[in-house]
């Protein structure tokens, strides 16, 4: 009877030792296998860069792209100028560039550049560099951002530059190409235009219109980065590591500046007023915008569209473009990991 209990008690043991030499070597590889194919399919995501290469990368576009399209955003800035009641000085775009090469030569076109790069440089670092700063903590564990997310994300950033750099950098530029109409000039450069505005109406000379300046930028940014994020993510797919070719990268930029230009032009018009010589007619916003609906109608609210819409076409399609390979080539020799 014992011997009989022994024998069962040993066979059971030596399945038991089988089976633990079995079980644990196939459930070890079944594990290998699926991490495996979990590295396979989802990549390790790359740290974030450091936010101070965001806005070296950011500033040289924002600087680049402004230097080259200018002349549209001067063009632009003196259609939305031109008042109805005044009356109108230029028939259009052709007859603006006309009358301002005839008047001024070809500089005359890059009447208010200098405050542009000074403060699109800037513009672009504190742009991209808070919707990278907002983005990282809103993306998922792959790295993924949704287009919902890319829209509050852009919102963020375009307040944040309206604040910091923008509407100080507006107002002073849509002054410097006001003030070339006059019939005598007061501002001479960058810096004595600057001195005159403060020591004539204080900072706040410099701070007009931001409660337009931020709707503006807000939105702008908003629909920029909502498109962008949007496109970025049906051409990648199921794969966030693939990378887009810089000509891809120029179409969906261009198409991103399109719809921002068509969803908010209304609210560049009533900035640009409230920021040019003549905005003491205006007691706020609202009052801007009663004014032009009242006295000109509401296609006055798309002046300057189509200037606009080429420059801005431009403007983010090269951004993007150049923030993009700027950001490659920084890798590669500043290193972040």
């Amino acid at each position: 009877m014992q011997s009989n209990r022994r024998a069962l008690i040993q066979s059971s043991i030596s399945v038991l030792q089988c089976n633990s030499q079995d079980l644990p070597v196939t459930k070890l590889e079944c594990v290998n296998q699926k991490c495996q194919e979990n590295v396979t399919l989802h990549p390790k995501i790359p740290p974030p860069k450091k936010h101070l290469n965001y806005f070296n990368d950011s500033g040289i576009a924002g600087g680049i792209e402004i230097c080259i399209t200018f002349p549209t955003e001067y063009v632009k800035t003196q259609l939305q100028l031109d008042e109805k009641a005044n009356p109108p000085r230029y028939k259009g775009i052709v007859d603006c560039v006309k009358q301002t090469v005839r008047d001024h030569g070809v500089k005359g076109l890059y009447r208010g550049l200098s405050s542009l790069v000074y403060g699109s440089i800037p513009k672009a670092a504190v742009r991209f560099g808070m919707f990278e700063f907002l983005s990282n903590k809103m993306r998922d564990e792959s790295g993924k951002l949704d287009s919902t997310q890319g829209l509050i994300c852009g919102l963020g950033a375009g307040v944040a530059e309206a604040i910091v750099v923008v509407c100080p950098m507006e107002t002073v530029k849509v002054k410097f190409i006001h003030d070339q109409t006059s019939a005598n000039p007061k501002y001479r450069g960058f810096f004595h235009g600057v001195r005159e505005i403060v020591r004539t109406q204080g900072l706040k000379g410099t701070y007009q219109g931001l409660t337009a300046t931020v709707l503006k930028q807000g939105s702008n940014q908003a629909i920029r980065f909502y498109v962008m994020t949007a496109l970025r993510n049906w051409y990648k797919g199921d794969n966030p590591q693939k990378t887009i070719n810089p000509l891809v990268t120029g179409v969906f930029g261009a198409v991103a500046g399109a719809a921002s230009v068509f969803g908010n032009t209304p609210l560049d018009v009533i900035k640009t007023r409230m920021q040019g010589l003549e905005a003491h007619k205006y007691k706020s916003t609202v009052d801007c915008a009663i004014k032009i609906m009242k006295h000109e109608g509401p296609a006055a609210f798309y002046k300057g569209t189509v200037p606009r819409l080429g420059r801005v076409c431009m403007d983010v399609a090269i951004v993007f473009i150049i923030y993009e390979e700027v950001v490659k080539v920084l890798n590669k020799v500043w290193k972040t990991d």
